[in-house]
């Protein structure tokens, strides 16, 4: 079965300088998911989070924390970038997003997961995606953290989470899509 990309999170709240969560290396990672766009053709399916307009249960200190994110005047901060608008698209209030997706992509089609924040979201919806048996590549540079550190310690624990997830590359991922070996 051909597999799906889901990319996560790809928003000025996660990109933009101006916004507290930030990721610092976000130019190569949206280099790398706009590579990686055109071998998934119509195969492809964004995430978006959007906070909650009344949180609930341990959200109520989360948005106390974070406040920024519910303040109208930041809502511009929850579209996809201007560049991914128009892609078909899921919005969740949670980290992980596949509860979201899974409708709208096949049973048993095996994800490639990438975007913005490794160490949450992306995380969050690849083991919730490795628990209801899916098979997930997540390529690792088309992804990003608030810092190097926590990239690298959400991909340490993907990695454990072998052979459900296995981390991989963009190079990688277009070759094989180029050689018919993705499946």
């Amino acid at each position: 079965m051909n597999s799906w990309l889901l990319v996560i999170d790809m928003q000025p709240g996660f990109i933009d300088p101006r916004s507290p969560w930030a990721a610092p290396q976000v130019d190569s990672c949206q280099h790398n998911i706009r590579q990686l766009l055109p071998a998934f053709e119509n195969r492809v399916l964004f995430t978006r989070f959007v906070p909650p307009s009344q949180p609930s249960g341990a959200w109520v200190p989360y948005y106390q924390q974070w406040s920024f994110a519910q303040e109208r005047e930041n809502a511009w901060m929850w579209d996809l970038l201007a560049e991914w608008q128009g892609q078909p698209e899921v919005t969740g209030h949670r980290f992980a997003k596949w509860q979201e997706a899974r409708a709208h992509i096949p049973q048993d089609a095996p994800l490639v997961i990438c975007g913005v924040a490794t160490d949450c979201c992306v995380l969050g919806t690849a083991i919730e995606a490795a628990d209801d048996g899916r098979f997930i590549r997540l390529i690792t540079d088309a992804c990003t953290a608030g810092t190097e550190a926590l990239h690298q310690s959400a991909l340490d624990v993907m990695r454990d989470r072998a052979p459900m997830i296995t981390l991989t590359d963009t190079a990688t991922e277009l070759a094989n899509h180029a050689s018919g070996r993705a499946s």
